[in-house]
């Protein structure tokens, strides 16, 4: 379970970045802390990335925009960015989550990409050094401030918001005479109509995302009822528990599990994308649940052979998108603390944040900067600019969010009750309150 529980993280991660860190340059020890730039008398600022290096001469559109932001950071300050890249076969059993634990307690790197857990963690002991008066924070998404704020600090800032929808084949629903689903009992209808004409596994699933339609339902009302602060800290004071907000999502989720929309055994040993993904393209299933990012490239959903739209999860107040965040955070006791934050406020102002959405076509955590996007992902990108969304993780809770759900979820689909899944929220919450 805890190895699992550290996959699902890793997941998130790897799903907001998709290979956005990957360096160039030669391959260095990972417990090495640069100091010296050989070619030249410049100052060095380490960057501890989770992914793989990507080879210089491979076409990688997510490198090739975090590059331009670097790029435009050393070019003004006068510096060179470095990578501490985290790979699987220097790390063995150690997740990112893990190795990002023990480099930011032990000073290793200057600044970070980090998955909420670790950025709440850190955050919580100090480790982390408040952004919140760094120019580039006052044009952000109150979404991204609301999400990576631990104790009033602003401990994190992404160069992109991740947003999961759900990737329907519209020329499927239009075949069936089937309006896009807005509320869980319309989606149930849609699933049923699918599976009495023949479809055998209406919901293409994976061992990670099933949770996406959990957040939903859980916190629509919480995030877009106007009470978001109020219940938030009624929740971390124990008056009112996560069980009653996660209840009927999990009901509902048992339900589809139930009736066979979605089939359990097969997507508890599938990939995220990689399983359910080909049956999905070869028009075998109508719906799958995925992040924005993958409508954008070749190599997901990009070029679908049918009408591909994009839309929010159903919630009884319509169609809900989902939000999870990383951050870029300073280590507050880095060796060259003031020259990371000079990299951040050039690689998160709006003019590098334009960059890099334009290259990425993504969603940017400043307010101030919108791209056009495929026409696929408009009704999701409609709905995040209107302030209609829920968070899959939130700093400022003190059950952490994306994990846990994701690690529940999946004792649902080993079999486990409902009512058992509520009683590991309990003592999720019961442990945060002691």
């Amino acid at each position: 379970m805890k190895d699992f529980f550290k996959r699902s993280a890793a997941a998130l991660l790897a799903a907001a970045m998709a290979a956005a860190l990957a360096s160039c340059g030669q391959k260095k020890d990972p417990n090495e802390n640069l100091a010296i730039n050989k070619e030249e008398d410049k100052k060095i600022v380490i960057l501890f990335a989770p992914m793989e290096r990507s080879k210089p001469d491979v076409k990688n559109t997510a490198r090739s925009a975090f590059d331009k932001t670097i790029i435009m950071a050393e070019e003004k300050l006068g510096l060179r960015v470095e990578y501490n890249t985290y790979t699987s076969e220097n790390y063995q059993e150690k997740s990112y989550d893990d190795v990002s634990l023990d480099r930011i307690r032990n000073s290793m790197d200057d600044f970070y990409l980090l998955n909420p857990d670790v950025l709440k963690k850190t955050g919580e002991e100090g480790f982390l050094e408040d952004l919140s008066e760094l120019e580039c924070a006052e044009n952000l998404r109150e979404v991204v401030r609301t999400a990576n704020t631990v104790d009033g600090k602003l401990l994190g800032i992404p160069q992109e918001v991740v947003v999961y929808g759900l990737f329907v084949n519209k020329d499927m629903f239009d075949e069936y005479d089937l309006e896009l689903p807005d509320t869980p009992d319309e989606f149930l209808e849609c699933c049923r109509v699918f599976k009495e004409n023949g479809i055998e596994t209406p919901v293409g699933a994976n061992r990670w995302w099933l949770e996406t339609f959990v957040f939903a339902q859980a916190y629509a009302e919480l995030y877009n009822g106007g009470n978001t602060a109020e219940e938030i800290e009624a929740l971390n004071s124990g008056e009112r528990k996560y069980s009653d907000y996660m209840r009927p999502g999990f009901e509902y989720l048992k339900e589809m599990m139930d009736l066979g929309y979605i089939d359990v055994k097969t997507a508890y040993t599938y990939e995220a994308i990689d399983g359910e993904g080909p049956d999905f393209l070869a028009q075998k299933t109508p719906i799958v649940m995925a992040y924005w990012g993958a409508a954008n490239t070749d190599t997901a959903y990009g070029k679908p052979d049918f009408n591909l739209q994009v839309i929010g999860f159903p919630s009884e107040r319509g169609q809900m998108p989902v939000v999870s965040m990383t951050g870029m955070s300073v280590s507050s006791k880095a060796e060259h603390k003031e020259e990371a934050l000079e990299v951040l406020e050039v690689i998160l102002s709006d003019e590098a944040l334009q960059v890099y959405a334009e290259t990425n076509k993504v969603i940017s955590p400043s307010k101030n900067v919108e791209v056009d996007c495929i026409p696929a992902l408009r009704p999701l990108n409609d709905l995040v600019n209107e302030g209609t969304y829920v968070l899959a993780s939130n700093a400022g809770m003190k059950v952490e969010q994306w994990g846990n759900t994701c690690l529940i979820v999946r004792k649902l689909m080993e079999g486990a009750s409902v009512d058992e899944c509520m009683a590991e929220f309990d003592r999720l919450q019961e442990e945060s309150l002691k």
